[in-house]
């Protein structure tokens, strides 16, 4: 299978199914010399571990991290970090029904056409849980970029019509209430609001928004190599996203130039924005202002209601899906969109080294 490779400089390949024996990532190009544990990977493992909270599944894993090479004596060596998540908590047997038909809204037939063949416990590779090796890889990314200065933060924006509000913004908030939310009153009403879909046998959709800020301006490519464009990739690759936006996104569309250009001026001798419509980056490079990137995920696939489908026959049928299910996908999935986007930043960073002649006489000739 291809596709399960990210990253030029710093590289990641996930692998596992959501009901094999274990998953995990092997990660290349990671600096020797970065004090890592598992504890540094766990905390943000436990951020997307199932059955935490009433808005997610039931399904009980401890996603207990284990470092299996390239880390010696507490630092990493260089050499490719590989890690793995065993899983615990598989009922294959939920499945078993679904085996010859398509779900709908999930990846059963389009995985079935591509391969001729597929793993319809929990979907396999198609699974979010899958996205274990990349929150895992993710975490590894994000403290190389406490280092460098530059810090990474995602929360829930909104479930269903319940947005929060950015002027209540708190980020300790972010993990400690149940949807992730920056906001305890947004909060109190989406865990409401969720208990009304729950009770209908349905699911919610929600936003979810990543910021990156201490960025220096400089960083990304003009052409195909577009720090917006990577972002986009990188959020648009987590499952059951679908759409992204940089900075005000679709709101530019109904403005004038004179509205939505963002004015330079200078502060403390540097240039800086009065404004940051663009989301921190100017043609697919960085500006040095924060970059705010937004994400649009649908609601959960399976629901607990009977549903229209087909059979590998051809037949037209009825299904009722079973199993143990996120009746909305976002609080879970916001550590993804923040590793992924510190996986994307990092290696945008890595890759401008080689920018400039000045800043490689400087590397190399420096006493």
């Amino acid at each position: 299978m291809a596709g399960s490779t990210y990253g030029n400089i710093f590289k990641i390949t996930t692998w596992g199914e959501s009901h094999g024996k274990a998953l995990g990532v092997v990660i290349d190009g990671c600096p020797a010399g970065l004090e890592l544990s598992e504890e540094d990977i766990q905390r943000y493992l436990d951020r997307r571990k199932p059955g935490t909270s009433t808005v997610t599944t039931s399904r009980k894993e401890e996603d207990a991290v284990e470092i299996l090479s390239g880390v010696f004596e507490g630092r990493t060596t260089g050499t490719p970090i590989s890690l793995m998540v065993r899983n615990t908590s598989q009922i294959s047997r939920d499945y078993s029904e679904i085996a010859s038909c398509y779900r709908p809204g999930h990846a059963d037939y389009t995985f079935d056409e591509k391969y001729g063949f597929r793993d319809y416990r929990g979907g396999g590779r198609s699974s979010g849980r899958e996205t274990v090796g990349r929150v895992a890889a993710g975490a590894i990314a994000c403290k190389i970029l406490e280092q460098l200065g530059v810090t990474v933060c995602a929360y829930t924006r909104s479930i269903g019509p319940v947005e929060a509000d950015m002027e209540k913004f708190d980020r300790a908030a972010i993990l400690r209430t149940a949807t992730a939310m920056p906001d305890e009153e947004a909060d109190r009403l989406a865990v409401q609001y969720m208990e009304e879909v729950r009770h209908a046998t349905d699911s919610s959709g929600g936003c979810m928004e990543c910021r990156v800020e201490g960025l220096p301006a400089g960083i990304g490519d003009p052409v195909f190599e577009k720090l917006d464009a990577n972002l986009a990739k990188a959020v648009m690759s987590v499952g059951a996203v679908k759409a992204v936006e940089i900075g005000d996104g679709c709101l530019v569309s109904r403005r004038r130039g004179s509205e939505n250009n963002d004015a330079f001026r200078m502060a403390n001798g540097k240039v800086r924005k009065a404004t940051n419509h663009a989301g921190g980056i100017l043609g697919g490079i960085s500006d040095g202002d924060m970059i705010v990137v937004r994400a649009y995920v649908k609601p959960t696939a399976s629901i607990f209601r009977t549903q229209q489908t087909v059979n590998q026959s051809g037949e037209e049928i009825d299904i009722n899906i079973k199993g143990r299910h996120d009746p909305v996908i976002v609080p879970r999935a916001v550590v993804v969109m923040e590793c992924m986007t510190a996986l994307t930043v990092l290696d945008a960073m890595l890759l401008n080294l080689s920018a400039r002649m000045d800043s490689i006489v400087r590397f190399y000739r420096s006493e």
